[in-house]
């Protein structure tokens, strides 16, 4: 039996498919579901996502919403996701240069949270990228 897993960004559907395994970082800590799975309504925090299929493991960088687990259907509504093959090391690394130089700024509340939210998702793409494909740089 298998578990069919949706991640929902609000740009785009990011993975869609039946899945043995998903390993996921809650508020309450890191959990695993597998299939038959009791219902649970959680949120979630900034990290890696794993996807277990088979023999094959896939990893999303989310940087945060919620899960929903009923029927073995499990849907994320995140933030932000990205697959790590995805990431781009070198816009998240100049992403970060920009959110760190904004914060450095005399900016107001509102700004210095966007530029920190900023850099909390280019450590965590760069951080995801580097673990599970190395230091390579893809092209744009």
């Amino acid at each position: 039996m298998k578990l069919l897993l949706e991640v929902i960004t609000p740009e785009k559907i990011v993975f869609k498919d039946e899945v043995d395994e998903i390993v996921i970082d809650t508020i309450n800590g890191q959990i695993a579901i597998l299939p038959n799975h009791i219902n649970l309504i959680t949120k979630l925090v900034p990290g890696e996502m794993k996807i277990i299929k088979g023999k094959t493991e896939q990893v999303l960088a989310a940087t945060g919403g919620f899960l929903e687990i009923t029927n073995n259907s499990a849907t994320i509504l995140a933030d932000y996701a990205v697959r790590a093959q995805d990431i781009e090391i070198a816009r998240a690394q100049e992403a970060q240069k920009r959110a760190e130089h904004a914060m450095k700024e005399k900016a107001t509340d509102k700004d210095f949270r966007m530029a920190e939210a900023e850099l909390q998702k280019a450590l965590l793409q760069l951080k995801v990228a580097k673990r599970h494909r190395g230091n390579r740089t893809q092209a744009s």
